[in-house]
């Protein structure tokens, strides 16, 4: 949305998140505890950083962290330069937070506050088109045959879980 010439959010709208994440997990020792051995073979000492079968280094969670600065650095000026200066200068909007369409508006983060339809029709007449494109669904997502796929595997993997007592 911020290479948008304009900006508009519903009133309801959550609107900021101007940060980086990267999350995962410490698995070394479930799979210590139920006798599972892995393999993992790599050219280039750093290409398993931050395996979540491993233990965690140091230098792999301060390379990372740097990594995240740098993008969220990049993230910034984009969105800096994006907004043409209409950013407030008086609070810090890239921490991450996130705030309703109104805030978000007196910060600069957003230009107006509306439904899309009707902005539409405000600004191009009542005939305006709006021409929804949706991704292509499969044909059993077309008669609804995924939702008992989903459930199935939801199942199958329960399954598979309570056999490790998860």
């Amino acid at each position: 949305a911020s290479c948008a010439d304009e900006i508009f959010a519903d009133p309801a709208s959550i609107v900021g998140s101007i940060g980086v994440i990267s999350a995962g997990f410490g698995l070394q020792d479930f799979i210590a505890r139920y006798g599972i051995e892995r393999r993992v073979y790599t050219a280039g000492k750093s290409k398993s950083m931050l395996d979540p079968f491993r233990q965690e280094k140091q230098e792999d969670v301060e390379r990372l962290t740097s990594i995240l600065g740098d993008v969220h650095d990049v993230f910034i000026q984009h969105i800096k330069t994006a907004r043409g200066g209409k950013i407030a200068q008086d609070i810090d909007v890239f921490t991450g937070e996130v705030w309703l369409a109104e805030r978000a508006k007196e910060l600069g983060l957003i230009d107006e506050i509306g439904h899309l339809v009707p902005t539409l029709k405000d600004r191009f007449g009542e005939k305006v088109k709006l021409r929804v494109i949706e991704q292509k669904r499969s044909f059993s997502q077309r008669f609804g045959l995924s939702i008992s796929d989903s459930v199935v595997g939801t199942l199958e993997e329960r399954i598979a879980l309570s056999r490790f007592g998860l």
